[in-house]
């Protein structure tokens, strides 16, 4: 039995498709059980296959699947129900199973109106499917009546089966890095929290379930030897339980792991001691549900949190040389001017060096949208509706689209004004031990606004001197290639050659076999026509196509044809 599990595309493009590109855990470990079980099964990450219908027919065909997953979360379901129509007239006896948060909440929908949807997968899927398959593969339909966990039809009525047992112990799950690779992992299931606008509590249930310790750092350890270097855990709140993390990140410390991680939080659930061990473990951001200024509105979102916890929550991350980043959400209920205002004073007393602004938007599973619902006396027919989602500010009156967009714009003209004073005002932990640590959290830091995301927003002024001064400052606390690298190639954009050779030639000294180090002073000697010295460094770098290409242009301005032919032709070929 050939078995596909499919992410689906979203109705609409992103700016950044940061947030729906990745394929969701919950296919890893579906696909791990059933290569435990012996099944054939493969994972497409179909997310940007929008538009593609004639690839995806031609794919379907080679594939050849007698079971199709999707992994619905909800922006995606028009993907997946697009996707399962190919796959239907490709073959009208694959049998087509959604499951995820989206496909939960919507289950009795999928199955009344949509005949390609065969069977539904309730809340956490891995049993739930796992047993589905094997009731498939082994031809006993009649007993799909007892897989927990199921809905689909019957005799032409739609029915859904008991809710599956939640796994207890997740550990006995086989570890998905067994078979492939991913970037995000996690060590929970479960939010204790109850925010309004959130689907979590009722998919997974309030009850924080944990991985093992020693799953959690094998699983690590199994993508490290993959060469994954970078990690986002994924948890709702990661430091729930400040014992485990801080035994996860001894073991990683321990087993020597050179990572760089990325986690999210809560403002309630922080402290100095965790915050000490992650940063020693390779923790460089932490998200923070921060939602709004406005305690009135916070209230109404059901985010328990208060202002001093808020405070207190970024001041201290940010001491220990992480960044934290803030999540907001405006357009909300009784948004005006005045709790706008209110977000902006707050953000000015946190001084996040990262935001990440959101519209409300109403879902399935949520109490913002079931109270939409029951004020309305709606139905979930409303997804018929070819739309992703339905904005909070489209159902109230005292909202509208214009003033949304005037409230997102002065929110964000706000912080990218305010950002270079929240720059200047860090102030980490002056603690010898943790100097290797700030010097790389200052360089990064410098390289969001020399070349990363803040490099190419104009409403941000002084960006290449904020830059500089935030790599000088990486130096004061320990060499660091990337500082180096980052000031020489400044110096090279205000044609200041002279000054770059020096700056990098004493980057080089500590780091003699940094490739970009050496690249980057050979360019600026060829820019003050000393094209032997660049030569000298350039031919050690022949394995780069960046070396070859300026190996050539070297012996060019040296007038030696022949070698510069040979290694214009040694650059096409590589």
């Amino acid at each position: 039995m050939k078995i596909l599990l499919i992410y689906p595309y979203c109705l609409e493009s992103r700016l950044n498709d940061e947030d729906i590109s990745v394929v969701p855990q919950g296919l890893f470990y579906i696909a791990a059980l059933l290569k435990k079980h012996a099944y054939d099964v493969e994972i497409l990450n179909w997310h940007n296959t929008s538009n593609r219908s004639q690839d995806i027919k031609a794919e379907l065909i080679n594939k050849n699947p007698d079971v199709i997953g999707f992994s619905i979360l909800h922006a995606n379901r028009w993907g997946g129900i697009d996707i399962a129509r190919i796959a239907k007239q490709v073959n009208p006896q694959v049998k087509v199973v959604f499951g995820g948060i989206g496909a939960t909440f919507l289950w009795e929908h999928f199955l009344t109106h949509f005949p390609e949807v065969d069977f539904v997968v309730i809340g956490e899927g891995e049993y739930s499917f796992l047993n589905l398959i094997q009731c498939l593969d082994q031809g006993t339909a009649y007993q799909l009546d007892h897989v927990k966990g199921l809905a689909f039809r019957k005799d032409g009525r739609v029915r859904r089966n008991s809710d599956a047992d939640p796994i207890c112990d997740l550990d006995q799950l086989p570890v998905p890095a067994q078979h492939f690779s991913y970037q995000h992992v996690s060590l929970t299931r479960g939010c204790a929290a109850n925010c309004h606008f959130c689907g979590s509590p009722q998919f997974w249930g309030r009850q924080v379930r944990f991985h093992s310790v020693d799953y959690f750092v094998e699983q690590l350890s199994l993508l490290y030897q993959q060469g994954i270097r970078f990690f986002y855990v994924s948890d709702d709140t990661f430091t729930i339980s400040t014992r485990r993390v801080i035994e996860i990140c001894k073991k990683i410390i321990q087993t020597q792991m050179d990572v760089q991680w990325a986690a999210i939080s809560r403002v309630d659930m922080i402290n100095a001691e965790i915050l000490y061990w992650m940063r020693k473990a390779g923790c460089i951001q932490i998200s923070y549900g921060v939602e709004s200024g406005s305690e009135k509105i916070r209230k109404l979102l059901g985010k328990t949190i208060s202002s001093q916890q808020i405070r207190q929550a970024f001041e201290l991350t940010q001491k220990y040389g992480i960044m934290a980043r803030a999540f907001f959400i405006y357009g909300c209920p009784q948004e005006s001017w005045q709790t706008i205002e209110e977000t902006i004073e707050l953000i000015d007393a946190i001084k996040p060096l990262s935001i990440i602004f959101y519209i409300l938007d109403l879902y399935p599973g949520t109490a913002l949208f079931d109270d939409y619902k029951n004020r309305n006396t709606l139905s979930d027919d409303i997804w018929l509706q070819r739309i992703e989602d339905i904005m909070y500010f489209e159902t109230d009156p005292s909202l509208s689209k214009d003033l949304i967009l005037e409230f997102g714009k002065k929110l964000r003209n706000r912080f990218y004004e305010k950002l270079p004073e929240f720059v200047e005002a860090l102030d980490l932990v002056d603690d010898p031990e943790f100097y290797p640590q700030h010097s790389d959290f200052f360089s990064r830091l410098a390289l969001t606004f020399d070349k990363g995301d803040y490099s190419g927003i104009d409403a941000i002024a002084h960006k290449d001197q904020i830059a500089e001064k935030l790599y000088r400052r990486s130096l004061t606390y320990a060499p660091n290639a990337r500082a180096y690298l980052g000031l020489g190639m400044l110096y090279q954009q205000r044609r200041a050659f002279d000054e770059s050779i020096q700056i990098l030639r004493a980057g080089l000294e500590i780091f003699p076999h940094e490739e970009q180090l050496q690249l980057c002073v050979a360019i600026s000697y060829m820019n003050v026509g000393d094209y032997h010295q660049a030569l000298g460094l350039l031919l050690k770098l022949q394995h780069l196509k960046e070396g070859v290409y300026f190996i050539a242009q070297c012996y060019q301005a040296l007038d030696d044809v022949t070698k510069a032919e040979l290694y214009l032709k040694k650059y096409q070929t590589l």
